[in-house]
């Protein structure tokens, strides 16, 4: 999928427009025991719990591809004969009707997921009459019926006794404690829209924190080879930068690095591709030896990578570096700057001792006072 068809389905899922009739679930506590179900009709419910319970699974279509969002690729034996992918297509089939099938995924996600507090597990069908494109741009009539299910896991937080003003009495009383759903930790997207159609051989997995892409869930639910999550990207590329550049891994090459991939990063939104940016470990070596590092570095730098994200394997620049911001450490202090400025800084050595400028003008602020320097 393109961050583009994902936009489309998100502009689609809302209350005036999606065709959810039902949304079920189930609440778990930490025990992996199913505690209560839920299966309502979307009809029945008033305007704001209805809103809010779509903003829920809603959450399972946001953030970037290969960050957020990842790829599940079935293979062909898979989708021909396997357990995962059949209750996938019966969940779909039945359009969620299948109490069996629920309790079958319900129980896949319940057994891989060790959560440090309750949770609840949301479901929805929709079917989306996707607009053939005219040549104009705009929307035509239906071209095809997207029909999907949506999955999302949000944990629970207590809340306290709180005061509230309620406007009809012009008083305050306490409020109920208990338990409220919190934003969507994990979730996913069966079958994916590709080319603006279905594609049964592909799901969208949604991951909250990026660092975390719930390996063990993910392979309970499709039993698939897990990509790797944008931290753990982010380990790799830069455990390969600084152990094959060693001594040549200057403060200078690794800011200009950083420099170089966020500019790449720039320029490729403003090409409004679908797409994320992606580069290959030979590409990121071209830049190092324009920098100036020598060839034995820089092929042990495409060698480590290898062996740490695979042969091959995709370097994403929006998961190994902060596009906005470079952050400098040295002991106790923390330098950040806007990835723009981070040219700014130099470092010098001055009586033996090493150091990092920064220029400043004739005033700098201490924590929101202004001081001369």
């Amino acid at each position: 999928m393109t961050q583009k068809e994902i936009g489309e389905l998100r502009r689609h899922f809302k209350p005036d427009r999606a065709a959810v009739e039902r949304i079920y679930g189930c609440y778990v506590n930490t025990n992996r025991e199913i505690v209560a179900y839920i299966d309502e009709p979307v009809s029945l419910m008033p305007g704001g719990e209805q809103e809010m319970y779509l903003a829920l699974l809603k959450k399972s279509l946001s953030g970037g591809l290969g960050r957020n969002l990842i790829d599940i690729v079935f293979s062909t034996s898979q989708v021909a004969d396997s357990d995962e992918h059949r209750l996938l297509m019966e969940l779909r089939g039945s359009r969620l009707r299948n109490a069996d099938a629920r309790e079958a995924l319900y129980r896949r996600i319940i057994d891989s997921f060790d959560p440090e507090t309750n949770y609840v597990i949301l479901l929805c069908f929709d079917a989306y009459d996707v607009p053939k494109r005219g040549s104009d741009g705009g929307d035509g009539d239906s071209e095809n019926v997207f029909s999907y299910i949506l999955c999302a896991v949000c944990p629970t937080k207590d809340i306290k006794q709180e005061l509230q003003f309620f406007p009809g009495d012009n008083e305050f009383h306490s409020t109920a404690s208990g338990q409220v759903i919190t934003p969507t930790s994990f979730g996913f997207l069966f079958p994916a829209f590709d080319g603006r159609t279905v594609n049964i051989y592909n799901a969208l997995f949604y991951t909250r924190d990026a660092s975390d892409s719930h390996a063990d869930v993910i392979s309970g639910l499709f039993n698939v080879d897990l990509p790797m999550s944008a931290g753990e990207q982010r380990e790799a590329f830069e455990g390969a930068l600084g152990q094959a550049l060693g001594e040549e891994c200057s403060f200078e090459v690794v800011r200009a690095v950083n420099e170089r991939l966020a500019s790449q990063l720039s320029e490729h939104r403003e090409t409004k591709a679908p797409e994320p940016l992606v580069l290959t470990a030979s590409d990121v070596g071209d830049m190092l030896t324009d920098l100036g590092v020598s060839q034995g570095a820089v092929e042990s730098f495409k060698s480590l990578c290898g062996e740490a994200l695979g042969e091959g394997a995709s370097i994403i620049p929006g998961n190994v570096i902060d596009e906005k911001r470079l952050v400098v450490k040295a002991d106790e202090l923390t330098i950040s700057s806007a990835q723009e400025e981070g040219f700014r800084l130099e470092t010098r050595v001055i009586d033996g001792k090493k150091y990092i400028l920064v220029p400043v003008g004739a005033r700098v602020e201490i924590n929101g006072v202004d001081a001369l320097v």
